[in-house]
């Protein structure tokens, strides 16, 4: 859609509006991303520029009368613009649907729809969010937003994948991931995992050893007693591994006389 609109300002200014598609996008915010705490004398003309290059962009692109498009789907208020979409989709809203579908199927034990909508989900996405646009600070902060559900959902698909038993087809996936985010412990507890159910205990304890040097080096702090439990775990090829979900939030290992067990609101190992 943004394919002639080449100047940085207006693609911030039309990133924003798609983002809160269907909402008003205050004048306050919009200035915000464009100039920061410094806007000039003539943000709110300037503004209004950006708005009516887009507004030919959309018309051009929807084949509209640019009269229709101020009227219709890029509507001036009070206090700010707002885009509707009018039944149009956005990648992103293929993306949340299909998360919300999978997290439901999750919640309802339905690990093998729930991976696969899951995935689904993830395959829509392209790149990292908002990868081309320059960002300023509204649109930094969507975008960590956006790419920190995105690692959310990649994990809870792990999840289900864990539980599945495909601990060897993911490794791979896993593997690149936890080196992406060397800090991430609960990525860093499921390579772990799906190492140790591959037969692989020295890598596990190894991937375990990497992330206490990066956390100590770079943090100062030890890893949290959540993951060492894990590394416990492994340490005494506790059985709990190879039959429990893989960690979840809800999910803690507490130390007992005959080892580590799994147990999370009342539920035992499943």
């Amino acid at each position: 859609m943004s394919g002639d609109l080449t100047a940085p300002k207006p693609r911030k200014v039309l990133a924003l509006l798609l983002i809160h598609a269907d909402r008003v996008v205050p004048i306050d915010l919009l200035t915000t991303e464009l100039w920061d705490d410094e806007p000039p004398a003539s943000a709110l003309t300037t503004l209004q520029t950006y708005i009516l290059q887009i507004r030919r962009m959309l018309a051009r692109t929807c084949g509209m009368d640019p009269a229709a498009v101020a009227r219709e789907l890029l509507v001036t208020h009070a206090d700010g613009y707002q885009l509707h979409l009018d039944g149009a989709s956005l990648d992103l809203h293929e993306y949340q649907r299909l998360a919300d579908q999978g997290r439901l199927a999750q919640l309802c034990g339905d690990r093998v729809h729930a991976s696969r909508l899951l995935g689904a989900a993830l395959d829509v996405w392209r790149g990292s969010a908002l990868v081309d646009v320059r960002l300023g600070p509204v649109l930094r902060v969507e975008a960590q937003r956006l790419e920190e559900a995105r690692l959310a959902t990649w994990k809870q698909r792990i999840d289900a994948d864990l539980e599945l038993g495909r601990h060897r087809e993911i490794l791979g996936e896993l593997g690149c991931l936890a080196a992406r985010h060397p800090l991430h412990e609960d990525l860093q507890a499921q390579f772990m995992i799906a190492l140790y159910r591959a037969g692989r205990r020295t890598d596990a304890l190894d991937a375990f050893r990497r992330l206490r040097e990066v956390l100590i080096g770079e943090l100062g702090l030890e890893p949290s007693r959540r993951i060492q439990r894990v590394q416990h775990a492994i340490l005494t090829a506790d059985p709990v591994l190879d039959t429990a979900s893989a960690l979840d939030t809800a999910w803690t290992w507490e130390s007992g006389s005959a080892g580590a067990e799994l147990v999370a609101a009342g539920r035992g190992p499943h």
